[in-house]
């Protein structure tokens, strides 16, 4: 079995410390093969707040790390940054790849980054970006779990967060399906979600989910939703390829994080 954990938008610099150390604590217990965090590492991406960021991950279990950028590790008043160098904060911590790619004996994590520094909020996936993806994908051993980690979703519950859907979706869905991914990973709204993106691109999208991930950390909640994370199990039994993708929230009575809701994703079907 392979055990991923999914962090997103922990927001560093609007952190809640008490959450930050439930958080660890949980991590150590699940002990995950890979560590994924779908971006918004930071609040403003200043420098003291990708320090915290990469404090806090290098205190969480020894695996596999991989981390994408948000459209807030950019920086949004340091215009002169934000044109010549908008990814400087974050490479200095994370790496120059635009594209990391993590092979573990059981899955595939891809990550691209959809952030455009002429964006402050919305984000954007390119023809380039989408084909790059896709061939890494075809690349993927029988039986690997297949990952592509993106900060901006390719599907959302709320209708108030359909402006938030990454530009280039539908694209992008066509081509990674057709490639063999099971899970598109996100954040960015703030709500946790696991649906099948057939319900939203017909067809095409056939055996592909989309899985986003709440705040992990931070306090900019929205919508009622508590701090929160994602653990995705992944077992092959009997030729039969299966995930449980659990939400945890954080129980501010207990201060520790729960399970909140479970579902079963039968893949490649």
């Amino acid at each position: 079995m392979s055990l991923l954990l999914q962090l997103s938008d922990p927001h560093f610099g609007t952190e809640r410390p008490r959450v930050a150390e439930a958080l660890r604590a949980f991590a150590e217990a699940v002990a995950p093969d890979l560590i994924v965090v779908s971006g918004d590492v930071t609040q403003r991406a200043r420098p003291a707040e990708f320090a915290a960021a990469a404090d806090f991950l290098a205190r969480l279990p020894a695996c596999p790390r991989l981390v994408v950028p948000g459209n807030h590790d950019l920086p949004l008043f340091d215009l002169w940054s934000r044109l010549w160098a908008p990814h400087g904060g974050f490479r200095r911590c994370f790496g120059h790849e635009r594209m990391p790619v993590l092979a573990l004996p059981g899955l595939l994590a891809v990550g691209v980054d959809s952030t455009r520094r002429w964006r402050h909020k919305q984000g954007a996936l390119a023809s380039v970006q989408i084909e790059a993806v896709s061939r890494r994908l075809r690349r993927a051993r029988p039986g690997q779990l297949r990952v592509v980690v993106v900060h901006h979703p390719l599907d959302v519950a709320d209708a108030a967060d359909e402006a938030d859907i990454v530009r280039g979706a539908r694209e992008a869905v066509g081509a990674w399906a057709l490639a063999g991914v099971d899970l598109v990973l996100s954040g960015h709204v703030h709500a946790p979600l696991c649906r099948p993106l057939a319900g939203r691109y017909g067809p095409a999208a056939r055996g592909c989910w989309a899985v986003l991930a709440g705040s992990a950390l931070s306090t900019r909640l929205r919508g009622g939703h508590p701090n929160s994370v994602n653990l995705i199990r992944y077992a092959e039994v009997d030729g039969e390829r299966r995930c449980r993708v659990e939400r945890h929230d954080y129980d501010e009575e207990r201060a520790e994080f729960r399970l909140a809701g479970a579902q079963v994703v039968v893949l490649g079907g």
